[in-house]
């Protein structure tokens, strides 16, 4: 039986450097192939030449059946590919129902009336077939929302949803899931992975692309490995484990994923006072009488559902939200005014969307990394900018973080990696010297090689006496590096559990609206 999608042979470099080699894997209909590698491996090139925005150098391309060379995303479409892609790409100011259509309006039929001299002939909306389709489309997702909710007043994973009902619209016969799971609860993915089961009986295909192994195994058939920019591996699902798909991922043996803890003894808390410590904190949708404690040393885990207000207690404890009630103290001190009277009180966030909120991504490297700290790499008495000390700075904040040594500090910081631009913005973080770190979400779309570097960096620097808040969608990940687990459901907490020894299903539970 001819495959849905064959690749052969596909090479593909940018400036003499290849990026792709030899690279050839196939599609059958109705199966889930799981396309896994490190930041940098080329699923992105990969991708971008079965969209239209990239061409192959060499080797070929047949969807179908035919000869496939699409010159530009609508060519796959028209095809029959749809995609959806990690970074969102949704208009915040159009409602749900104006996002899931925007291409394909469903149309009413000429306005104006026979009687009329001048007949306008410009074709209008037909309003009530946009809603009853977004309605039919939200459904396939499980997202019970009204169609005309504004994009800007919903979650990121609500928005994840939204980008996956947009790509069915389209009715493609291939979809490709870049990342799809990163910002979705337990319960959310689930759901997910039900609809793309259904869809795969009923003989849709698709390519998910992800780092969490763990969901690539469980609804996958076959799997493709990746690494620098050749097929390293492939084969059914069945054939696979995390270990082995981490070994090829990275060419050798990555022997533990989460760093051991400072102690294996728990942290006693009631040694010191708190390094950070919130007391009756209100705001009207979004927190209900939040109280808890962060000590030095401790990486301190904030777990939940999609909407549960997680984000948004880090948001008013580094001051970009307000809260109507209740106070905040930072080693015994109020801690009122700005972000950056609080970035000057060495509290730092690192935000869930590094493209959105923690990078300037026209701006090279250097600049990225530089933004915190940029004042502190001047000489009075005129405040001029310290080239040669600012450059220490960067090249030892570099290699404490681990950039790939050819990313150049020039160079702009959208043309990295995943991996590497999360990389950067917590360097930028890093180089303030912070006592008290807010991560959200620190390990979203990056590689496990990334993941495993960025949570040394998180045990060390509690080791070395900060506090830390992680917020964190992935369970594992929670339970793998923290000293306690917090949770909170519509507003409120509703469990505090000590590690190091946590039970998963008792952490689920306390999640569960009541």
């Amino acid at each position: 039986m001819t495959p849905l999608l064959q690749i052969e042979a596909v090479g593909k470099s940018f400036f003499g450097v290849p990026v792709l080699r030899n690279v050839s894997l196939n599609v059958a209909e109705g199966r889930i192939v799981g396309l896994v590698g490190e930041n940098g491996a080329g699923k992105s090139t990969l991708m971008n030449l079965l969209g239209g925005t990239l061409q192959p150098d060499a080797g070929s391309l047949r969807f179908r059946g035919v000869p496939y060379s699409p010159k530009n995303p609508g060519d796959a479409r028209s095809a029959g590919i749809g995609f959806v892609h990690q970074e969102l790409n949704l208009f915040p100011n159009l409602s749900i129902a104006e996002n899931l259509f925007l291409t394909n309006f469903p149309i009413l039929g000429n306005v104006g009336g026979p009687s009329q001299r001048w007949e306008i002939s410009l074709p209008g909306i037909d309003r009530q077939r946009l809603q009853m389709g977004a309605r039919q489309l939200l459904n396939q997702v499980g997202l019970n929302l009204d169609p005309n909710t504004p994009v800007a007043m919903l979650s990121t994973g609500e928005r994840q949803l939204v980008e996956i009902a947009h790509a069915l619209s389209f009715h493609p016969r291939l979809m490709i899931l870049d990342e799809p799971t990163t910002s979705l609860s337990f319960t959310e993915r689930e759901r997910l992975f039900g609809q793309v089961r259904e869809l795969r009986e009923d003989g849709y295909s698709f390519i998910f692309i992800s780092h969490t192994l763990g969901d690539v195994l469980r609804l996958c058939d076959d799997v493709v490995v990746l690494r620098d920019g050749e097929v390293v591996g492939q084969g059914p699902a069945t054939g696979f484990n995390p270990a082995r798909l981490i070994s090829l991922m990275v060419g050798r043996e990555l022997t533990r994923l989460f760093p051991k803890r400072g102690s294996p003894e728990p942290l006693d808390r009631t040694a010191t006072a708190p390094l950070l410590e919130a007391r009756s904190l209100s705001q009207p949708g979004v927190a209900r009488d939040l109280s808890f404690t962060l000590h030095r040393g401790e990486v301190l885990g904030l777990s939940g559902l999609m909407g549960a207000g997680r984000t948004e207690l880090a948001r008013i404890l580094f001051g970009l939200e307000p809260h109507q009630t209740g106070t905040i103290h930072l080693k015994g001190q109020p801690l009122t005014g700005s972000p950056r009277r609080r970035i000057q009180r060495r509290l730092a966030f690192l935000t869930e969307s590094r493209r959105d909120d923690g990078l300037c991504l026209e701006a090279s490297v250097a600049d990225n990394m530089a933004l915190v700290t940029l004042p502190d790499h001047t000489r009075n008495p005129l405040r001029l900018l310290d080239v040669r000390r600012l450059g220490a700075a960067l090249s030892a904040i570099r290699e404490a973080v681990r950039i790939q040594p050819r990313v150049n500090n020039e160079q702009p910081v959208k043309t990295l990696s995943g991996g590497n631009q999360q990389k950067v913005v917590l360097a930028k973080w890093l180089l303030a010297e912070p006592e008290v770190l807010l991560l959200d979400e620190p390990t979203r779309g990056i590689d496990v090689g990334a993941k495993s570097e960025i949570y040394q960096l998180v045990r060390d620097l509690a080791d070395r006496g900060a506090g830390i808040l992680v917020i964190s969608s992935d369970l594992e990940e929670l339970t793998g590096l923290c000293d306690r687990i917090l949770v909170m459901s519509r507003g409120r907490l509703t469990g505090n559990f000590p590690g190091p020894d946590f039970d998963r299903e008792r952490i689920l539970s306390a999640a569960l609206p009541t």
